[in-house]
Order: C-alpha cells, then sequence, then structure tokens
C-alpha cells in the first residue's frame, strides 16, 4: 500500500510542483473560482503563519498564467470559468531584505526588475512605488490586457519589527506607499489578491488602498486555506490507514485524536472548523503527533506580550 501513496507537500509552496510531483493536493479550486469568476476583485486573507497562503497565491498565479494543463482533474477545470492568460506580478514580501527603510526600498525595487525582466520590460531606477506603477501600466500596454496582481507576506517587514515601534512605522510608512498605487492602477488591473498574518487598520497600511475587500473572516472562504473534516478523510484515507496500523488503534479513534491535536480553527462564525495544514501533513510524515507548527518557529511577538501582560490564560478555556 505504501507504494501507492501521495507524496506528502511538507514545505512544498508551488502548485506546479505539487501536480507535477504528484503530490496530495486538497482541491480548494472551487473557492477560488467564486474569487476569479467575477470581471475584476480586490481581495485581501489573513491567516496564521504555515497555513497554505503561499500555495494559494501560487495557484492563483498559475490559473492566470493560463495553465490549464495543472488543473486536469480538479474542480474548476470543469467548471465555467473562462481560461485566458494576464500579465501577473507575483510579489513574495517576505523574501526582502528588511533590516532597515532602504533594504526594504532595495528589495521591493528588485522584485519589480524580476518580475519585469520575465515579460521583457525595463524599469527606470525610481522610488518602489514609482516602479511599481510603471510596471502595471507597461504590462497592461505590451499585452492590450488588465494585470494580474498578487503580493504574499505584505505585513513581513512590519511583524519582523514589531517589538521596535520606530521602524515599524517607518516599514509601514513605506509600505502604505507601495501598496496605494494599487488603487491609483485600478484601470490596469484585472484582480488584487494580498495575504499576510496580520490586518492592520484602515488609518494605516491600507488608508490608500479602500477599495480592498477583507475576506478573512467571510463565511464563504471560511475553508479555503486549511484542510476540513471531509477533505482530510478522502484526501488522506490511506495514511490514516497506515498510522492507525503503525500505533494499533481503529481508524476511528486515530481520526478523533488527529482532531484533538490539529482541528480546531474557525474563520468566521459558522461552525464550521479546519485542521492546520503543516501540522496535519507533518504528523503524516512523521507518523506520531507533536507540537510541529509551533516548533516550526516561535511567534515571539506573542511570547513577548504574553510576558510582558500576564493574562490569566484560564479565562479563555
Amino acid at each position: 500500500m505504501t507504494s501507492k501513496l501521495k507524496n506528502l507537500p511538507v514545505g512544498v509552496q508551488t502548485f506546479s510542483e505539487i501536480i507535477e510531483g504528484s503530490f496530495v493536493y486538497v482541491d480548494k479550486t472551487k473557492e477560488i473560482y467564486d474569487l476569479i469568476s467575477r470581471p475584476k476583485g480586490a481581495y485581501f486573507l489573513s491567516r496564521p503563519r504555515r497555513f497554505g497562503k503561499s500555495l494559494l497565491v501560487s495557484t492563483l498565479e498559475s490559473i492566470f498564467r493560463n495553465e490549464r494543463e495543472l488543473f486536469k482533474g480538479l474542480w474548476i477545470d470543469s467548471s465555467d470559468y473562462e481560461w485566458s492568460e494576464y500579465p501577473v506580478i507575483k510579489l513574495d514580501i517576505s523574501a526582502v531584505d528588511k533590516n532597515t527603510v532602504d533594504e526594504l526600498k532595495n528589495g521591493l525595487k528588485r522584485l519589480l526588475i524580476k518580475v519585469a525582466a520575465k515579460y521583457d520590460i525595463s524599469l527606470e531606477n525610481l522610488s518602489p512605488s514609482e516602479m511599481f506603477s510603471d510596471l502595471i501600466s507597461a504590462l497592461s500596454e505590451k499585452y492590450k490586457k488588465k494585470v494580474v496582481v498578487l503580493i504574499d507576506e505584505y505585513d513581513d517587514p512590519i511583524i519582523k519589527h514589531l517589538a521596535k515601534s520606530e521602524i515599524a512605522l517607518e516599514m509601514r510608512d513605506t509600505l502604505h506607499d507601495f501598496y496605494k498605487i494599487i488603487k491609483s492602477e485600478d484601470a490596469n488591473i484585472r484582480f488584487v489578491f494580498l495575504t499576510g498574518v496580520s490586518k492592520f487598520s484602515r488609518t494605516s497600511i491600507f488608508s490608500g488602498l479602500n477599495n480592498l475587500s477583507n475576506i478573512s473572516m467571510n463565511e464563504k472562504y471560511t475553508s479555503i486555506l486549511g484542510i476540513t473534516q471531509e477533505e482530510l478523510e478522502y484526501n488522506f484515507s490511506d495514511y490514516l490507514d497506515l498510522v492507525a496500523a503503525k500505533h494499533k488503534v481503529s481508524k476511528p479513534a486515530l481520526i478523533k485524536d488527529v482532531k484533538y491535536w490539529y482541528n480546531g480553527y474557525r474563520f468566521s462564525e459558522s461552525e464550521i472548523t479546519v485542521y492546520n495544514p503543516f501540522s496535519t501533513l507533518s504528523f503524516f510524515d512523521n507518523m506520531k503527533f507533536s507540537n510541529f507548527w509551533f516548533a516550526s518557529g516561535t511567534p515571539t511577538y506573542l511570547v513577548n506580550l504574553i510576558k510582558k501582560y500576564n493574562p490569566d490564560l484560564a479565562e479563555y478555556e
């Protein structure tokens, strides 16, 4: 049975690699369809780290690049979605050096230049926001199509410096000027998607981007990331059998334990809960229970807040 198991995509964040490498893919294209089937849209989605945000961004990129062959057998392939290729600007802000504001600005420029080079476009060495604007308009003009903008980990430079408020504010101001270009270039944009771990108030980083729809707690998208109970039992049935046999327990008993350890995330007022994907995949990979998500990177800011304010966590049980 082991030879028939699909690979587990632990740490794999590129959609094409998951499909071409025969990894398990939990089909989220039905929820994605609801976002992209409209003629225009600008969305923001907040989720915890290691929750599949980068994979979602990569999946959107493949759709808008018209890589339909990758979606064979998935829900969207048999839908009425009108496939078409668009110029795509995908920016992973976590990949930028950000110890100082100058590093952030130079990093943003490098990201833009890299995207421009893929489309054989040259950018003048201006401010990051000016270069962003020039890239959007140049792509739209060159391909006679509106542009898709995908931004992953939009808040990473701020999150890194939350313990140093002065630097965090400088990072926020720089990103505010950069992201507001999305609104000023609205006429040249088909679709916008930003994702990160936090939602900063409209009076700060999003004040210049008030056309953005926050779907973080929208019931329609509560399971666009994470794994539902049905998805767990369908996509990982063979792995559940394998682990149950290893630990000499029944499959129903194992499912109950897995739910206790890794389910419970809710992203709307609905009763739908989802499993942490990183912890769940790591569990099947290691075939034992552990706090995989926490061990993957300590949330330093949260720990510092707990130390500072010493809340009585028993009140929230």
